[in-house]
């Protein structure tokens, strides 16, 4: 019989090489699979960033100078043509 008195430890040895190279493969996998296709990609940046904001308004509620004075949560796309880019920002990022 175990009485709340009694304490079981248990220890084991972690071994990060093996989890750090799955990882490592895991993520190959999502890169070349799930984010292959641009259109998909630029949805799951811009719905992200709409998590953030969405979180941040969240946490204003209990915390309001995490907000300051007139939120106004917004995401911005700014492209550059020249270096080939897309810059993706939102309110809870800036």
């Amino acid at each position: 019989m175990t009485t709340a008195d009694d304490k079981v430890t248990e220890s084991r040895a972690f071994e990060a090489q093996p989890f750090q190279a799955d990882v490592a493969k895991l993520l190959h996998l999502m890169v070349h699979s799930v984010y292959a296709d641009k259109s998909v990609f630029l949805r799951e940046l811009i719905a992200n960033a709409a998590d953030a904001c969405e979180r941040l308004r969240y946490e204003g509620i209990t915390d309001p100078k995490l907000l300051g004075d007139d939120f106004k949560p917004h995401i911005t796309l700014t492209p550059d043509a020249e270096a080939k880019r897309l810059t993706v920002e939102d309110t809870a990022s800036a």
